[in-house]
């Protein structure tokens, strides 16, 4: 896909509107993670220091469509102000009179910040009146919110159709990394992919076994492609008895991709904090004992895989990562990841929220080739799916 980029734009002088993902998390009107907000930062100093004149706009929570104080967005004008170095000035309102003069009114290399986009109900349903109140007095659209791109809303689509468009850098950098890892990658590749659930990931399944040549499968979801190869899996797993079947489907349908399951689990007699760890066979867990992690030969089976391939797409923990010793998985597997990748041996992006967490929590978040933080957009793309906010830009 061949799509416009910040190199192929005027700015000098030009009103840019910016799609961002400033939906950060925060608790008591202070943000908790301030990633979305850093990944955005090179593409707003570089409209900057081009001249422009530059609109960003985001949403942030949930206000359904209504003027809600509890989502507003005026405390994000003086993070990105102190990220940036930049003075950010906040408009009340994402459209109407006042949004209007403060764009007249604007300076080359001025900042404002618009309010929630998602005020307005017209903003999900992509309504094009809303869409053209967005892009009335801007010269270029400019997209860098790839974690919104999976929803065809007024400022990532509809706006798109009105002007001149193209992606900011952040963006740019998610699609580039996304196509060496799964558009088209270094051969041999391999997928990771964890999690509880089968029925959430299928169309991630069946699509990645068109992809890569190896998919090791960890987490919940394994206990379920351990039950269709006929395993008994006890109460204590996440076996899904209506995606066994489909489970068979894959196996039978992977063609030239080998799937690697778990050949030994960690258990415990319960899920908390403070258990013993056990390890058995896959075929041989006790009944009545919580499945919590793959289990140290099947570590290995896993980082031997890795190792022996050029590019790894990871999507999902392959245990329960947020409680020692449970972690042990997820971890040895993301510092091999790391070392790898570090080595020049191995191309690795991953994302996903789970995933995100995982390996910040194996301080390895930084090791990766790229660590996508746009969650559902992210799996989309690994599922194969067209997203509106990027089909636009092409």
């Amino acid at each position: 896909m061949t799509y416009k980029t910040l190199d192929d734009f005027d700015f000098d002088g030009k009103t840019v509107f910016v799609r961002a993902d400033l939906n950060v998390p925060a608790k008591d009107g202070k943000i908790t993670d301030t990633t979305r907000i850093d990944r955005f930062v090179p593409t707003l100093k570089e409209l900057v220091s081009k001249g422009a004149k530059v609109v960003v706009a985001s949403h942030f929570g949930r206000p359904k469509g209504e003027k809600n104080p509890e989502f507003s967005m005026a405390f994000l004008a003086d993070a990105l102000s102190k990220a940036s170095g930049l003075k950010v000035v906040f408009a009340r309102d994402c459209i109407g009179d006042e949004r209007d003069m403060l764009i007249r009114g604007m300076q080359k290399g001025d900042v404002i910040l618009l309010e929630n986009l998602r005020f307005y109900p017209g903003e999900e349903k992509n309504d094009k009146e809303f869409a053209e109140h967005l892009a009335s007095g801007i010269d270029i659209y400019i997209n860098d919110a790839f974690s919104t791109a999976h929803r065809a809303h007024a400022s990532t689509e509809g706006m798109a159709h009105l002007l001149p468009r193209g992606a900011g850098r952040l963006m740019q950098e998610e699609l580039q990394a996304l196509d060496k890892a799964l558009g088209n990658p270094e051969h041999p590749a391999v997928a990771l992919v964890g999690g509880s659930k089968v029925s959430t990931k299928l169309d991630l399944l069946s699509n990645l076994v068109k992809k890569v040549d190896f998919l090791c499968i960890g987490g919940g979801m394994a206990h379920t492609f351990l039950a269709a190869k006929g395993i008994p899996m006890g109460e204590g797993s996440l076996v899904e008895p209506s995606m066994i079947d489909t489970a068979k489907e894959i196996l039978a349908n992977s063609g030239n991709c080998k799937i690697v399951l778990p050949v030994d689990l960690t258990w415990a007699d319960q899920f908390g904090e403070g258990q013993t760890p056990h390890v058995s066979d896959a075929t041989d867990v006790p009944a009545g004992k919580v499945l919590l992690d793959i289990g140290p030969k099947s570590i290995a089976e896993f980082i031997n895989t890795i190792a022996h391939c050029k590019t790894l797409i990871w999507n999902g923990p392959v245990g329960a990562f947020e409680i020692k010793p449970f972690d042990k998985g997820t971890n040895e597997i993301a510092e091999a990841v790391a070392k790898l990748t570090k080595e020049g041996k191995l191309t690795s992006v991953a994302g996903g929220g789970d995933t995100v967490s995982a390996l910040k929590k194996a301080g390895v978040a930084d090791s990766l080739t790229y660590v996508s933080a746009a969650g559902g957009a992210f799996l989309e793309w690994m599922e194969g799916k067209s997203l509106p906010g990027v089909a636009i830009l092409g």
